[in-house]
């Protein structure tokens, strides 16, 4: 069932909760595009751990308003409006992908209510001193983030036709089992499953539009709103070294950035990896 939820300046927040009503509350941010639709562990995985699993999409996607202009810090001030609406003092967050910085924004804006963060194939900052940050990404991904550093017409003339697209054809974003994907990834995606998890997250994305998916990619292109080396809660970083859609690197330099974190670089893994490790990491996440 999907609930709503006000931001606090007014926003509508879909909402969807999963697992165990009475368990841990975790937060799952999805990537980009993407949508509260997952993926996400079955429902008897989250009942085993005693995970009590709250999504929502991010302003513009879904069912949720748009907020154009959004940086990746506001998504804690979102995370914090359905805590609170849904009665939850604290709570541990996980983000994939591109729900892997605001995943971060939560950590290091929100320290009093987070318990523990997880970051699964995330991306770094843009400004990252050091960090070679197209170094290793498919050429998709690489025009996207050059477009969206020309702004917001140039995003919304690149990113509109994909919507449309995938609203005719859901499948048509889920990765292809080809050469050009790495193959721990052809091999996650040889799952039905999973292939039909991501068809119905991608096409709710951009149920109404690409504007979700557009303010993301600017989002990333612009300064976070904080720094990943303020953040003092426990944090997880897991990549797969063959990612191509967020290289490894990105991980490495976020892991020298936040004091104490865990950095777990899986061999023979690539982007989607980050899926089958789900459930072990939420059991970490509980922990707390």
């Amino acid at each position: 069932m999907t609930s709503f939820v006000k931001a606090h300046d007014g926003r509508t927040l879909a909402v969807d909760e999963r697992g165990e009503p009475d368990g841990s509350p975790v937060f799952l941010l999805h990537g980009t595009p993407g949508s509260r639709l997952g993926p996400f562990p079955r429902a008897s995985v989250l009942y085993r751990l005693g995970i009590r699993l709250i999504s929502y999409d991010r302003p513009g996607y879904g069912l949720s308003d748009r907020r154009r202009g959004r940086t990746v810090a506001d998504a804690a001030a979102d995370v914090e409006a359905i805590a609170d609406a849904l009665h939850i003092d604290s709570f541990a967050v996980i983000g994939r992908s591109g729900g892997a910085p605001h995943a971060l924004a939560c950590a290091g804006l929100l320290p009093e209510r987070t318990t523990r963060v997880a970051a699964l194939v995330p991306l770094a900052p843009r400004e990252a001193e050091g960090l070679d940050w197209f170094n290793g990404m498919t050429p998709s991904n690489v025009i996207t983030y050059k477009a969206a550093e020309t702004g917001h017409a140039a995003m919304m003339e690149l990113l509109s036709p994909d919507a449309e697209q995938i609203r005719a054809d859901p499948t048509r974003l889920v990765p292809a089992l080809d050469d050009d994907l790495p193959e721990p990834d052809r091999y996650v995606m040889a799952d039905f499953g999973i292939r039909m998890m991501l068809a119905l997250n991608f096409a709710e994305a951009v149920r109404t539009s690409a504007a979700g998916w557009v303010d993301d990619a600017l989002a990333f292109s612009s300064p976070w709103g904080f720094q990943p080396a303020d953040i003092s809660v426990p944090t997880l970083l897991w990549h797969g070294d063959e990612d191509v859609f967020s290289p490894v690197d990105h991980s490495r330099w976020l892991g020298r950035q936040i004091p104490g974190a865990h950095v777990v670089i899986q061999e023979g893994a690539a982007h989607f990896g980050a899926l089958r490790v789900m459930p072990d990491v939420l059991s970490w996440l509980s922990a707390a």
